[in-house]
């Protein structure tokens, strides 16, 4: 059966695939998780849900001209 599905991926290997998630996760675990170790399992994740808010609406971004996620998400908004 064809459902003319295509991969999104370059090729198996590909870190430019998932660089971004992978920043993510390395930003999550250096600037948060391994400087806060929680004590069990609702303090990690009320933990992570506050960096992740910190990290779109405060955390300004070097690569996105030093502003913030929401920031670019806005601009971008309104571009097209």
């Amino acid at each position: 059966m064809d459902n003319k599905i295509k991969i999104s991926m370059d090729g198996k290997g590909r870190a430019i695939d998932n660089i971004y998630i992978e920043r993510f996760w390395r930003a999550l675990k250096y600037e948060h998780i391994y400087l806060n170790p929680a004590n069990g399992g609702v303090e990690l994740y009320e933990g992570v849900r506050k960096y992740i808010d910190f990290y779109n609406k405060e955390r300004r971004h070097t690569s996105i001209g030093n502003i913030t996620q929401d920031k670019c998400f806005e601009q971008m908004k309104n571009v097209s």
